[in-house]
């Protein structure tokens, strides 16, 4: 069995992480839980569900609120006081930090977004196996993270990098000619640059596949999610950008392929489940049986690939130039996506606007050069400063 700590345990991946562990209690013994706080009932749930030892709660007045909402959880349950205990409880960033070095033998990041940085150091620092699910940490923290890591103490858990890892298996690194990404091409796939002028936040949400939070979905449609999986495959498996290709696939079944130098090209598919990367990520290299169901091959299937649109998708393009240059420029573009997003969803930006803001965030970057959290972390706020003036330049 092994231990297994959960960081955005209320989030989108650390909701199907922990159904992945309660169909699979033989398997995974949660040790230590983490969250925002935006939804205290939930965690509540989840900590009588699984009962870890230490919890955190990144805002602290939602660590408060924590025993509280576990007594109204076991009392709606009929446990007695004698059936449940209250975990450790920590609050704040430093908390948080705090769990992801606890020591079990897995930890799983799904903080969503550049906030998770911290606790990817934390946990590689710790000597823990790291299942990212949080991109956005290697991408920000580059060299810095893979510095930290030991070899295969990594492993993806986003379905695009879980595919590949799990093709690579088929050849040794010098067979690999190059790495395919799929992509579903996001609600708005087909249509050309000028009619995404004026999409609507509600239609930008609408993914055709997944189900995921309102950042992440943003990033599909603008396929800025597709852009950080570019620079998260060059720094996961140390391949060159001009061998990353992007290909459109709208059925979402094919999740990567791996194309070897005879010609072979091996491809992982599966129906779009987050369950199987995720039960993958926490027992790496061991499969789970029955993760996710698997396609029924006595009925008929039929799977399209289209190449990507890069004038309607700039996003993509501008990935591979900001993960080229290094440093601190994937974090610059990161921190000034994540604000464009902010700014889109609540209707001060429209849509085209998010990358046309990114890029020019981007090309006002200096030296990129960082070697240190510190200046990463500068240059991150930097971004996010200049893309805030932008925005409130281009909403006036």
């Amino acid at each position: 069995m092994k231990t297994v700590g959960i960081l955005g345990s209320t989030g989108s991946v650390g909701t199907q992480a922990v159904d992945v562990v309660r169909r699979n209690t033989d398997k995974f013994k949660v040790l230590a839980l983490a969250a925002g706080g935006g939804r205290v009932g939930l965690l509540a749930e989840q900590v009588l569900d699984l009962s870890p030892v230490v919890v955190a709660v990144a805002g602290e007045g939602a660590a408060d609120e924590l025993p509280a909402a576990l007594a109204a959880e076991a009392s709606r349950r009929g446990l007695s006081a004698t059936d449940w205990s209250v975990p450790k409880i920590l609050s704040g960033p430093a908390g948080v930090e705090e769990v992801a070095a606890y020591p079990v033998d897995v930890m799983l990041n799904g903080i969503t977004g550049a906030l998770g940085l911290t606790s990817t150091l934390a946990t590689l620092r710790a000597g823990t196996t790291l299942a990212l699910a949080n991109k956005e940490s290697l991408i920000v923290g580059g060299e810095l993270v893979k510095r930290e890591a030991r070899p295969g103490q990594i492993v993806p858990v986003d379905s695009e990098h879980s595919a590949l890892a799990q093709a690579l298996r088929a050849g040794a690194r010098e067979e690999v000619r190059r790495l395919v990404l799929t992509a579903t091409g996001g609600p708005f796939r087909g249509r050309g640059r000028a009619e995404l002028a004026d999409v609507t936040v509600a239609e930008a949400l609408a993914h055709p596949t997944w189900s995921m939070g309102p950042v992440i979905s943003i990033n599909s449609a603008t396929l800025v999610n597709k852009g950080l999986e570019v620079i998260e495959a060059h720094l996961l498996f140390d391949v060159p950008y001009e061998d990353i290709l992007v290909m459109v696939h709208p059925q979402s079944t094919i999740h990567s392929m791996v194309e070897f130098v005879d010609g072979s090209t091996i491809a992982q598919v599966s129906p779009p489940d987050m369950r199987l990367p995720i039960a993958l990520g926490l027992s790496w290299p061991e499969r789970v049986p029955g993760a996710a169901r698997a396609f029924d091959w006595t009925q008929n299937q039929s799977w399209e690939l289209f190449p990507l649109d890069d004038e309607a998708f700039p996003s993509v393009g501008l990935a591979r130039h900001v993960g080229s240059l290094g440093g601190s420029a994937p974090a610059v573009f990161n921190a000034a996506n994540e604000v464009c997003v902010d700014a889109f969803l609540a209707g001060r930006l429209p849509f085209l606007s998010i990358v046309d803001t990114v890029a020019r965030v981007v090309s006002e970057l200096g030296d990129p050069a960082a070697d240190s959290l510190e200046t990463i972390l500068a240059a991150d706020a930097w971004a996010r400063a200049r893309a805030q003036e932008l925005n409130g330049a281009a909403h006036r």
